[in-house]
C-alpha cells in the first residue's frame, strides 16, 4: 500500500477554465473557473485534482488552506512516482 502524497497548491478563483498554469514560488499553480464563495473553489479543486491523478474524490483531502489561495491537499492511493509521472506531463 502507498502512504499518502501531499502536495502545496496555489488557487487562483475566477479563471476563463480550470488547469493546471506551471509553477509559482514552489506551489503548484492551479486556475479555476469556481468562485472563491462558499466552499466553491475548494470543491472545484478536489474535483479537478481527483479527475487529473485519477483517483475517487474521497482520495484527495484539503489538509490546510481552506480559506487561503495557499493549500496543501494529500492524496491517498497515489504513490510519488505515479504523481510525478503525471506532473511531468504538464511540461510536455
Amino acid at each position: 500500500m502507498t502512504s499518502p502524497v501531499k502536495r502545496k497548491l496555489r488557487i487562483i478563483p475566477n479563471a476563463k477554465k480550470n488547469e493546471f498554469a506551471g509553477y509559482r514560488e514552489g506551489e503548484l499553480v492551479l486556475r479555476l473557473n469556481a468562485p472563491p464563495i462558499d466552499g466553491k473553489a475548494n470543491k472545484a479543486a478536489v474535483e479537478f485534482v481527483s479527475k487529473f491523478f485519477g483517483v475517487s474524490r474521497s482520495s484527495v483531502l484539503l489538509v490546510r488552506g481552506e480559506s487561503s489561495r495557499h493549500k496543501i491537499f494529500e492524496i491517498v492511493g497515489l504513490g510519488r512516482i505515479d504523481l510525478e509521472r503525471k506532473l511531468a506531463e504538464l511540461n510536455r
